[in-house]
């Protein structure tokens, strides 16, 4: 069985110190508290695109599950329902692009 993982794309902030604010202070511990099922939570500021101007994401989120139904039963839970409301509440460059991935690991 595969792992799972939720990705969270978060466009450019209007105003990028507020949205850090909250994400630090709001998001992060929500999504920790109430994402249920999950055995991993990465967060990454993006700082550069490679050959343009401007990266088209701020913030990247990656939440992994053991399995893609622990990843589905998270998503349609309370909790799941709630902090996915919250992503785009506080992304105020627009809304987030939330994708599912299989996850596939390679150790060299």
């Amino acid at each position: 069985m595969k792992a799972a993982k939720l990705i969270v794309m978060y466009p450019t902030p209007t105003d990028v110190t507020v949205f850090e604010r909250r994400y630090e202070h709001e998001h992060v511990p929500m999504a920790v508290a109430k994402l249920a099922g999950k055995i991993r939570f990465d967060t990454n500021l993006i700082t550069s695109a490679p050959g343009k101007t401007q990266a088209p994401y701020h913030r990247i989120a990656e939440v992994y599950f053991p399995s893609m139904k622990d990843l589905e039963d998270c998503l349609s839970s309370p909790g799941g329902q709630e902090t996915a409301a919250h992503a785009v509440e506080i992304s105020s460059g627009g809304d987030p692009l939330f994708l599912i991935a299989e996850v596939e690991t390679f150790v060299f």
